[in-house]
């Protein structure tokens, strides 16, 4: 076992000591030790309960025969990080996870793992940790919450409540309508109930074999859940004993599986955050993945699920009934090669053995192929000279008349300046919002932007309107709101030269995103141009800044300058 280095031999006598003061007998060293991951944090919805998942895992561990050894990693929630300077630290957390993971993993050479994520960066984040550890791996998220619903019945989510702000800000709603929005949008503890980025990531765990059936869909807190989690801690075990190298993370979590995970973000129009974060888990993986593969994906694979907060008012505990994950990839592999089900997964089946006997259960929840929202997929990435090196949209959130698009530019330096604005009516109908300087280096930290897409919908321009940042959005954005336009700003893209009145066009169909302007007029500009800096009070931002990548490399730290 690996861990033999830390347990075995007269010389590790001090180990052995150690670890008999946390409770460790005789019999404890020929067993594996697992390492249980735990993101535990009070001030998220979906992560308060976690610490009676971690002991219920840790129990389970025991029975199956394993000494489990559980630790914590820091979380950020979006939501209430997001319109301060909160959200600043929010992308960075997605590296802190992944060297907490690794650093106790690789410091106690513990011999394999369960991780229990939820939200947000906290997902990809231990992906990527495990990755780096590549030792026998498993996913338990915590679990969406279900949807909250007004007096009257309507289904309601975070991003109600978000967009009510743009509603009450013009006068179309009540003090005591946003007060009940408040009380009622976020009804338990869970993920936020809609495919935001925490249920987009949780669902791709399933289709890269890295968790159970329902990881992504079984609502949290529920005797399905825990069960879950108990089969989870059982298997950990099992795969820990093992010899096989196949168990191993990189061996799972390979090329195939990355692609299989673009495929089933397509099919269920995940949030646009979920480019990024498996972009920037393909290089943990050493995966050669380029974000140029991604269009040609999408066009072998229909949108069968509309999901909030595309236009929809489908949570996803609907998808659970109708059939969860496995029904959607089911359907999916009806559609040629471009599934690719040999897959294996942590449960000892391939993804097409597991997907047999799945079935559609409601096709108003579900559709077919046949019946699809849409012959493509439900995200797009755009070029053009605005973004030469891509730029995300989430196309399944687009209503038909947006997805071609031309607009007058009016400029924001930063978001805040983009949220006064909006609010004091200098967005008009016909105009492209441009937010810059908030990209990965620029932000530092990639800011998301729900605030100014939500106020854009709720004061009734989503339809007129369209919006290009080289930062980010969050899951619950919908709209023509185009992110990650790389290169960003602040490192000299062209989107820190464009003008307020500038034409932007975009087309989502053939996936342009230009700008307008004669090469002669840009050239003129790029001479006087010098990228905005920002004053950085962090040091931690500071020293992110410095390393990380643009979006289109998955904002992914550099190791070498």
């Amino acid at each position: 076992m690996r861990s033999d280095i830390i347990k075995r031999g007269f010389d590790k006598t001090p180990h052995r000591s150690l670890l008999r003061a946390t409770g460790l007998k005789d019999e404890d060293f020929d067993k594996p030790f697992i390492g249980v991951a735990n993101s535990h944090i009070d001030i998220i919805p979906g992560h308060f309960f976690l610490q009676e998942y971690g002991r219920i895992v840790k129990e389970a561990i025991r029975e199956a025969g394993g000494v489990p050894f559980e630790f914590n990693t820091i979380g950020v929630d979006d939501g209430i990080a997001m319109g301060h300077d909160g959200m600043l630290y929010s992308l960075p957390s997605r590296e802190l996870i992944a060297d907490c993971i690794e650093t106790v993993m690789q410091a106690h050479k513990l011999d394999a793992l369960i991780c229990i994520p939820n939200c947000d960066k906290i997902v990809p984040g231990m992906l990527m940790g495990a990755l780096r550890v590549n030792v026998p791996t498993i996913f338990v998220s915590g679990g969406p919450m279900a949807a909250g619903h007004k007096k009257d019945g309507t289904p309601i989510d975070l991003a109600t409540a978000f967009e009510a702000v743009g509603q009450h800000s013009e006068g179309n709603m009540t003090d005591e309508e946003l007060y009940e929005i408040e009380c009622e949008a976020c009804p338990s503890g869970g993920s936020c109930s809609g495919m935001f980025t925490a249920n987009s990531m949780n669902t791709l765990c399933e289709a890269m074999g890295v968790a159970l059936p329902g990881n992504g869909t079984v609502l949290a807190m529920t005797p399905e859940r825990i069960e879950m989690v108990k089969v989870a801690a059982k298997r950990i075990v099992e795969m820990a004993k093992s010899e096989d190298p196949k168990w191993k993370m990189r061996n799972i979590l390979n090329a195939d599986a990355i692609h299989n995970a673009f495929v089933i973000d397509m099919a269920m129009g995940g949030s646009s955050n979920t480019v990024l974060h498996l972009l920037a888990i393909a290089k943990e993986a050493e995966v050669d993945f380029d974000i140029t593969n991604i269009n040609e994906i999408g066009k072998q694979v229909a949108h069968i699920a509309k999901i909030s907060p595309s236009l929809s008012t489908v949570h996803m505990d609907d998808i659970n009934r109708a059939g969860g994950v496995n029904a959607v990839m089911k359907e999916v592999s009806k559609r040629g090669s471009v599934f690719r089900g040999h897959v294996m997964t942590v449960t000892g089946e391939t993804l097409a053995e597991r997907i047999k006997d799945a079935d559609i259960k409601d096709t108003n929840i579900i559709h077919t192929n046949e019946n699809a929202f849409s012959p493509v997929g439900g995200l797009s990435i755009l070029f053009g000279n605005l973004a030469e090196e891509g730029a995300v949209v989430k196309t399944a959130g687009i209503t038909p008349n947006m997805r071609q698009f031309k607009g007058a530019a009016i400029c924001f330096n930063s978001q805040q300046e983009a949220i006064t604005g909006i609010m004091g009516h200098k967005v008009k109908a016909g105009n492209v919002v441009v937010i810059r300087y908030e990209g990965p280096k620029g932000g530092p930290g990639m800011q998301e932007m729900l605030a100014p897409t939500s106020l854009i919908m709720g004061m009734g321009l989503g339809e007129s309107v369209a919006l290009i940042t080289d930062g980010r959005f969050s899951g619950a954005t919908r709209g023509a709101s185009i992110g990650h336009v790389s290169p960003e700003a602040a490192e000299g893209g062209m989107i820190g030269l464009i003008e307020d009145g500038d034409e932007i066009e975009l087309d989502v169909d053939t996936h342009l995103l230009q700008l307008n302007v004669d090469a002669e007029e840009l050239e003129r500009r790029r001479l006087h141009f010098k990228p905005l800096k920002k004053e950085i009070a962090s040091k931690w931002l500071k020293r992110y800044s410095l390393l990380v990548s643009n979006a289109s490399n998955g904002a992914a730290l550099k190791t070498e300058l």
